[in-house]
């Protein structure tokens, strides 16, 4: 079956830059849409950036500009590269794989953001 495997979280300070990725194996499958997620704690999960099959990007606005969302189609990798982190970034990062039908979540890797 999908595994999704996100990881290179950490602490970090403000200003700082992280590299997050996500592998994804298993059934093969088109993907349509890979991107990041995030929830900070008690707030609801968030789109942070995606990036379609075709090299479509979408960015929420609180990151546009400082994250860069990339992938490598050939391995069925996303990579989320953060830069100019600030404290409001603090969250749970969560890989995401859509295809036609299915959706497929990685286990979240933690992203914190302090001095």
């Amino acid at each position: 079956q999908v595994q999704l495997v996100d990881s290179g979280g950490g602490l970090v300070q403000p200003g700082g830059s992280l590299r997050l990725s996500c592998a994804v194996s298993g059934s093969r499958f088109r993907i349509n849409t890979m991107g990041w997620y995030r929830q900070a704690p008690g707030k609801q999960r968030e789109l942070v950036a995606a990036i379609t099959s075709g090299g479509t990007t979408n960015y929420a606005d609180s990151v546009k500009g400082r994250f860069t969302i990339s992938g490598d189609n050939a391995k069925n990798t996303v990579f989320l590269q953060m830069n100019r982190l600030k404290p409001e970034d603090t969250a749970v990062y969560y890989c995401n794989v859509r295809g036609l039908i299915s959706d497929y979540w990685g286990q979240g890797t933690q992203v914190t953001v302090s001095s």
